[in-house]
């Protein structure tokens, strides 16, 4: 795809596809290369391959393990040994020009001997095969199977005889670490963790001291990304009450998003929760568990939050001299007050950063960036620059619930991650689309965090899908791209929402939420187990890890979705190859039995030979090939994650 003036990204580990368009004219054959330079400056060589597809395509795909800014670019040239192959395999056995082909072959297999940067045995099985095709004792079926011989296509393969090269333009491509593209990421409010109900009805607040006691929890399922929203002091002024309303009581804490009072804005901690002493000790214990604490980055403020008094060009103000509060109609938020970057860019920009830089100092190495849309493209373009110039290891997920053009610009500008339509893509045929597009179309720049819900999203297919919709939504998610995302209260299938709307009611937003996590799970009543075998396979399944590999198959049925993810031996960290089918029925609603028609080819199996599955939720085996019948009932078990065993 064209890239304008943004390079394209990988992440450490990645696969990363190159393709380049080259031809030339007549019939001679042309080889491609992909010369590449690693940020400590190793240079290697990689074949590519011709697609055949009439387009004149040629690709390989190389596994990318340093981060850094890596440099590539590609060459063509005239393959002296391909014309040669080709032209001799026909004439010599159609009996056309033997001799001169036997002769030019010799000439080629001499010149390629010369070079002494070849072994000495490659160089002397050359002389001998230009020595058996000038024999006048060998037949033109000697000849041929010089001709044919896979040793000698090998040598020219590894060093082939160039003629006519094209050197391409030298490019970049930016190698990040590998949570920038993989993760499994959990959502909770700490003021709710160890949250508790005191004798009068009201709740007290959970600490980060509390919050601590929740993530083993959470690194037993299996997560390792752990966002918190905006941790910092709550305005008063417009606060909202229970879900969303005007009229808070005294012991509403009103919603996070809300930045900004009397206590400090958004360098401070609300002091509900501890101190910032406290949040560096949360960190600490959560890295001790093998996660990493993504931080709630809101450009925006309460109307009490200091920078109202301080900075009030930073807002827009109306004709009546009153502040604009923010709206994204029919919603509209009394109690936040957006940022105008157009009075003062300066300030406003040197404030981010120093806010970021801040967090950065207390631990953080990864923002969601919260409606990052609405502020100026070339804001986060100098401002991820910048940041990442300082410490490349830090990551910005966006979360872009916007239009396709500006989700995509802002991927384009530095973010790392960002937030998709996920949530919205449910049937069979939308999410056909959606998941190749993430995987073979804006996969050079856009990497999706599918978030299954957020306290703001609760899908009418969550609402009226039953506890089926959350095993199937959770296993796409966790199957589909490295990065997905739960937000706390998917577990418990929490699926009630305000009437109207697509959130959740009593939303955790305006309230305390007091959850029994253990009593749940007791029961048999909690999700949790099933979201923790999700994590526990995409651990063990390298393929799984890769955004670019995915393949959509097909069903006979409109509702059941079929795809693949394979990564070959020679790119797996394993070693090993690693193919992953997973048979999804879409509808929470039904049992469905369908066949199901897999291109076998792409894990390396011929059409029609069998193979081994084991499906690694249930641990059922069967023997599959290219036509296999499926049964999946929603209501027990609607979802195949199917691991191909080595072929037979």
């Amino acid at each position: 795809m064209p890239w304008g003036d943004y390079r394209p990204k990988a992440f450490a580990g990645e696969v990363v596809p190159f393709q380049v368009t080259a031809f030339r004219e007549g019939h001679d054959l042309i080889g491609v290369q992909l010369r590449l330079t690693s940020p400590s400056g190793d240079v290697s060589l990689h074949r590519l391959e011709a697609l055949h597809d009439g387009f004149d395509r040629w690709e390989t795909r190389v596994a990318l393990l340093e981060e850094g800014m890596w440099r590539f670019r590609f060459e063509s040239f005239g393959d002296e040994f391909a014309t040669w192959e080709h032209a001799a395999d026909l004439k010599i056995a159609a009996g056309v020009d033997a001799p001169v082909m036997r002769e030019l072959g010799a000439l080629l297999f001499v010149r390629a001997a010369a070079e002494k940067s070849r072994p000495k045995a490659q160089r002397d099985r050359l002389i001998a095969a230009a020595a058996t095709l000038r024999d006048v004792e060998t037949d033109d079926d000697g000849a041929l199977a010089v001709v044919r011989d896979p040793a000698l296509a090998a040598f020219f393969r590894e060093r082939p005889v160039m003629s006519l090269t094209t050197i391409g333009d030298d490019l970049e491509l930016l190698v990040e670490r590998e949570r920038a593209g993989v993760g499994a990421w959990y959502e909770f409010f700490p003021r709710s963790e160890g949250a508790r109900r005191l004798k009068d009805g009201t709740v007290k607040s959970g600490t980060f001291r509390t919050a601590i006691r929740r993530l083993p929890a959470v690194a037993a399922m299996g997560f390792d990304v752990l966002y918190l929203p905006p941790i910092h002091p709550i305005g008063r002024i417009n606060r909202k009450g229970r879900n969303n309303t005007l009229d808070p009581g005294p012991a509403d804490p009103g919603s996070p998003w809300a930045i900004g009072a009397a206590e400090g804005g958004h360098d401070a901690v609300h002091p509900d929760l501890g101190t910032l002493a406290d949040f560096r000790a949360f960190v600490r214990a959560a890295r001790g568990e093998g996660i990493e604490v993504a931080l709630d980055f809101a450009l925006q403020a309460a109307p009490d939050h200091p920078w109202v008094a301080e900075h009030p060009e930073w807002f827009t103000t109306l004709p009546d001299g009153s502040i604009a509060y923010a709206e994204n109609p029919p919603k509209k938020y009394q109690d936040i007050y957006p940022i105008n970057f157009d009075n003062d860019p300066a300030g406003i920009y040197a404030e981010a950063l120093r806010v970021v830089r801040h967090w950065i100092a207390q631990g953080v190495r990864i923002f969601r960036v919260d409606n990052p849309h609405t502020k100026p493209l070339q804001f986060w373009e100098w401002l991820i620059a910048t940041v990442n110039s300082e410490d490349p290891d830090v990551v910005f997920l966006a979360e872009a619930f916007t239009r396709p053009a500006p989700l995509q610009s802002l991927a384009s500008a530095g973010f790392q991650q960002s937030y998709t339509y996920f949530a919205w893509r449910n049937t069979k045929v939308e999410l056909e689309e959606f998941l190749t597009d993430l995987a073979h179309t804006t996969d050079d720049f856009v990497r999706p965090n599918l978030f299954v819900n957020t306290p703001d999203i609760l899908t009418e297919y969550l609402q009226f899908g039953g506890r089926p919709a959350y095993r199937i939504r959770a296993a796409i998610a966790a199957t589909a791209a490295p990065t997905y995302g739960v937000y706390a209260g998917y577990e418990l299938y929490e699926n009630v929402a305000r009437p109207g709307s697509e959130e959740n009611i009593d939303n955790e937003k305006y309230e305390y939420k007091v959850r029994d996590w253990s009593g749940a799970e007791a029961h048999g009543d909690s999700l949790a187990p099933y979201l923790t075998r999700l994590n526990e396979i995409r651990r063990t399944h390298p393929a799984l890890g890769q955004l670019r590999n995915l393949s959509v198959h097909w069903s006979d049925d409109d509702a059941i979705l079929v795809y693949a993810k394979h990564l070959p031996a020679a790119l797996s960290p394993t070693g090993r190859s690693d193919t992953v089918i997973v048979v999804v029925n879409t509808d929470p609603h039904s049992v469905r039995q369908t066949m199901v028609h897999l291109d076998t080819r792409v894990w390396g199996v011929a059409p029609g030979d069998p193979y081994d599955v084991e499906d690694l939720v249930t641990g059922a085996r069967w023997t599959w090939s290219d036509h296999n019948f499926v049964l999946l009932d929603a209501f027990t078990e609607p979802v195949h994650i199917l691991h191909v065993k080595e072929p037979r």
